[in-house]
C-alpha cells in the first residue's frame, strides 16, 4: 500500500476521487491510501467467504454483508475512511448503512492479506479497528491458508484465535453459521 502524504486529506476531497480505476483509496490518519486490485487468488477467496455469509443471512436475517468496494466512514474530520474487504451489519446496527457508505462502527470487518497491504492491514487497520471499536476483525491469510479471529474485550482485541483449512470458524456474531475453511480457499 503507498501512502502519499502531501497534505492532510479532508473527507470532501476524498469523496471527489473518482469512482473504479486501477486503485482502491482510503484515509487513515489523515493519509490517502491506495492500493491496486486484488490479485485473483484474492477475489476467489472474498467470492468464497462472502458467497457462503450472503447464503447463511438469507436464511437467516441477522443483517447483512458487504463486500469490497463499499466505503466504512468511522469519521469525517479527521476523515478516517477504510475499505475492508468485507464487512458485517447487524439488524441492530442497521441504520449506519447509507446510501453511499456505511457510516459508523460495522460489527465485523475481514481482511485478506496480500503482498502490498500486509503492513497496512496487521498495524494500521488493525488499530484503527480496535479505536473505533470494531466488535469483530479477521485477518484471512491466503500463503499460510488460516484466519486469526480478534475479538474486542474492554476496548482491545484479545490474542487472536487461529483457524486452519481443515477448520470449521464459527462467530459469536452470528450463531448458527459454520465456515469450513476448506470451501474458502481455493485448491
Amino acid at each position: 500500500m503507498k501512502a502519499t502524504r502531501l497534505k492532510e486529506w479532508t473527507y470532501e476531497e476524498f469523496m471527489s476521487l473518482p469512482e473504479g480505476g486501477p486503485f482502491r483509496y482510503e484515509i487513515i490518519d489523515g493519509e490517502l491510501c491506495m492500493t491496486p486490485s486484488p490479485a485473483p487468488r484474492h477475489q476467489h477467496i472474498s467470492m468464497n467467504l462472502s458467497g457462503i455469509a450472503w447464503d447463511f443471512l438469507r436464511s437467516n436475517p441477522l443483517g447483512e454483508i458487504f463486500a469490497a468496494p463499499c466505503d466504512v466512514v468511522f469519521s469525517t474530520d479527521p476523515p478516517q475512511v477504510v475499505e475492508p474487504d468485507l464487512l458485517y451489519v447487524s439488524k441492530k446496527h442497521a441504520a449506519i448503512i447509507g446510501e453511499k457508505n456505511i457510516r459508523g462502527v460495522p460489527d465485523l470487518t475481514i481482511e485478506i492479506l496480500s503482498p502490498s497491504t500486509l503492513i497496512n492491514d496487521l498495524r494500521l487497520k488493525h488499530s484503527l479497528y480496535e479505536r473505533f471499536g470494531v466488535p469483530e476483525f479477521w485477518t484471512v491469510d491466503p500463503e499460510s491458508q488460516t484466519v486469526r479471529v480478534f475479538l474486542l474485550v474492554d476496548g482491545h482485541y484479545q490474542a487472536p484465535l487461529e483457524y486452519g483449512k481443515g477448520d470449521c470458524l464459527e462467530s459469536p456474531l452470528l450463531p448458527g453459521l459454520s465456515i469450513p475453511l476448506s470451501k474458502i480457499f481455493p485448491a
